[in-house]
């Protein structure tokens, strides 16, 4: 899920659309390193019945042609000139007048609105997935920021819409949802209203809409292109973030100590840009949560993910709690198997100790998570194929290109993208698993149309992990050796920590850096401080860390581009054990009712989408449920050991 940063955090428009990293992308840079899992059995599954995708051997760079063919390309300047022109005949013909509009010609209006929008989130996305690829490459970056100042400026024409459809009365709005034309858009004029009580005069969001481009955005893109620059010294070669994150699961320890010390260092050398950065940002959203009145520094996020704080706070609790008798547990187990009273924190994603690393073929990686998906739901197979069919994905790595992984939805009249990076590692296998999901997600819920397609961050998760689970369950139900199984498990358990103890660890930084920050500026040691903090408290006493760690928290992206993202993996992995349990319990029609949960798009809240499998997110008991299936991991793991 990639992008850029919130510049309306009350109004979901056009603008925000465009310039909100967070909604066009579901970017997957789950911090350092995923675990390596263990070379499976030979498994043999029954194929899905889909069309045979041609293999290829080496990891596919994407074809963005069906977008647009290349960054000079005329259908670019004609859609653009287009939609402005549609844009100024809609604010013409609406503005001032929504009160009046009949239900029919409210419907009229949004629909004509959803056209609008579906035009220029097409061109932008095509300028943010070009510049994702080559994020280093001046004249790209130069289109991309080009591109995002036009589309601010043709989409201010269009900023009074949800304003002024805040602005209309219960009574009149009532009347006008009668008519089946404005019903129909129900789900996104509730979503939209949500924001009511924050927002701002027209003036005052007309002026934070035109400022964004030389305001947050641009920070952002200082950041990403900054952490794209880097390059990290060791044994003779100048490797790139996304190359020195991959060593830190290297099976030689020698290699994982350089690449997390030289990581450190690096970033160390850089941290008084990142730092500048994090202040300015943090400082920026305290300065217009404040204008809008939002209570505390989560309120947006929570609204935009269309989740009640109390659910938050019990998520957060239920993990906090559960630290001790799970990423506590779990890391004095390990280092039991490494022969030590603690673990380096270089060796915390290390495989383990006899595990034998397995290097897959881009084939073998897509086969296996295509029958994986195959073997729940067809039709999830048949979908996931066409992205190899289509050359959707991007996962050749190369200097310049982003180093995390996403799934960007771009339009439903088109078909979203895959960017990540393949080195041939299990952990690598798994991105592709999590961003399939993401596609496959994406592409089902393109029936809602343009405004009620996207998911909040919540429930965008869940068809990611649920993916990653599914591929994992296909290579350890086909594993009968008590070794490999204890791999297996080892690097499940490890990648779930990663999602649901780490991220919540990263939230609390959050929570602690914006907390902090309308007292003043935080300097670089000090956010240091705070991170090393909440490492050692949700990691517990079986790691070890070294100075150059407290510089970790500077290559972060969800902390730049997406404020209080990050608890939404929490959130989505234990959401998916849930599910995964209701699954293997033998609920009814499980597969039909998931494909539809996928399907309903944004049209639903968390609440109607669990309901048909009798789970409740507000309900304490469903976190801990969640929280216990890593739990039970690791009582196998300990009986085995």
């Amino acid at each position: 899920m990639a992008k850029h940063p919130l510049i309306s955090q009350s109004v979901p428009s056009i603008a925000r659309k465009i310039i909100s990293n967070e909604e066009l992308f579901a970017r997957e840079t789950r911090e350092e390193e995923r675990p390596t899992m263990a070379q499976p059995a030979s498994v043999k599954t029954k194929k899905p019945a889909r069309k045979k995708a041609s293999s290829v051997s080496k990891p596919p760079a994407w074809n963005l042609s069906d977008l647009y063919e290349s960054p000079k390309s005329p259908k670019i300047t004609a859609d653009l000139k287009k939609a402005s022109r549609e844009s100024k005949a809609f604010q013409k013909r609406y503005q001032g007048c929504l009160a009046k509009l009949s239900g029919k010609a409210l419907g009229k209006a949004i629909a004509e609105y959803e056209v609008i929008t579906e035009r220029l989130y097409k061109a932008m996305s095509y300028a943010q997935l070009l510049h994702a690829a080559h994020v280093s490459d001046p004249e790209i970056t130069r289109f991309y920021q080009s591109m995002h100042e036009q589309i601010t400026d043709i989409s201010t024409d269009t900023l009074f819409f949800t304003l002024e459809l805040n602005r209309l009365s219960d009574a009149v709005l009532k009347k006008q949802l009668k008519d089946s034309k404005a019903a129909k858009y129900q789900p996104w004029i509730r979503d939209v209203r949500v924001y009511r009580p924050y927002q701002l005069s027209d003036e005052l969001e007309k002026f934070v809409h035109e400022k964004s481009v030389t305001g947050r955005s641009s920070w952002i893109r200082l950041y990403d292109e900054t952490l794209a620059a880097l390059r990290f010294p060791l044994k003779g070669k100048s490797l790139t973030l996304s190359e020195v994150l991959n060593l830190m699961s290297h099976k030689n320890a020698s290699q994982r100590k350089a690449a997390a010390q030289v990581l450190g260092k690096v970033l160390g050398e850089n941290l008084r840009v990142f730092t500048l950065i994090t202040n300015t940002l943090a400082k920026d959203k305290e300065i217009e949560d404040s204008w809008r009145q939002y209570p505390h520094p989560i309120a947006s996020r929570n609204l935009s993910n269309q989740v009640e704080d109390d659910v938050v706070n019990a998520l957060t609790k239920a993990v906090k709690a559960s630290y001790p008798n799970l990423a506590h547990r779990y890391y004095g187990l390990k280092a039991r198997w490494f022969g030590v009273r603690k673990l380096d924190y270089w060796d915390r994603n290390a495989p383990v100790p006899g595990q034998a690393e397995r290097s897959y073929t881009w084939p073998e990686a897509k086969e296996l998570v295509l029958d994986a998906y195959g073997r729940f739901a067809a039709p999830m197979a048949d979908i996931a194929n066409t992205f190899f069919d289509g050359r959707w994905i991007d996962a050749t790595p190369r200097p310049g290109k982003e180093s995390g992984a996403f799934s960007h939805g771009t339009v439903p009249s088109v078909h979203p993208y895959i960017l990540m990076n393949f080195y041939g590692k299990s952990r690598d296998v798994m991105t592709l698993a999590h961003e399939l999901g993401h596609g496959v997600h994406q592409v089902l819920s393109g029936d809602q149309g343009t405004l009620m397609a996207d998911t909040p961050l919540t429930t965008a998760e869940t068809a990611s992990v649920f993916g990653e689970m599914l591929t994992f369950r296909a290579i350890l139900d086909h594993e009968k050796n008590a070794q490999r199984r204890k791999f297996l498990l080892a690097g499940k358990v490890e990648d779930m920590l990663n999602t649901v103890v780490r991220q919540i660890a990263f939230h609390e930084f959050e929570q602690q850096v914006h907390g902090e920050r309308h007292k003043g500026e935080l300097s670089a040691e000090r956010l240091g401080k705070i991170w090393m903090q909440v490492q050692k408290d949700s990691l517990g006493p079986a790691i070890k860390f070294d100075k150059d760690y407290a510089n970790y928290w500077a290559y972060i992206p969800h902390f730049i581009h997406s404020p209080f993202y990050v608890y939404a993996y929490a959130f989505g992995d234990c959401l998916v054990n849930s599910l995964y349990d209701v699954f293997q319990s033998g609920h009814p029609k499980f597969q039909q009712k998931y494909l539809d949960l996928l399907r309903a798009g944004g049209t639903k809240r968390h609440k109607e989408l669990l309901a048909p499998f009798g789970l409740n997110a507000g309900d304490p008991k469903f976190w801990h449920r969640g929280l216990n299936v890593i739990s039970g991991f690791i009582n196998e793991l300990e009986d085995v050991s």
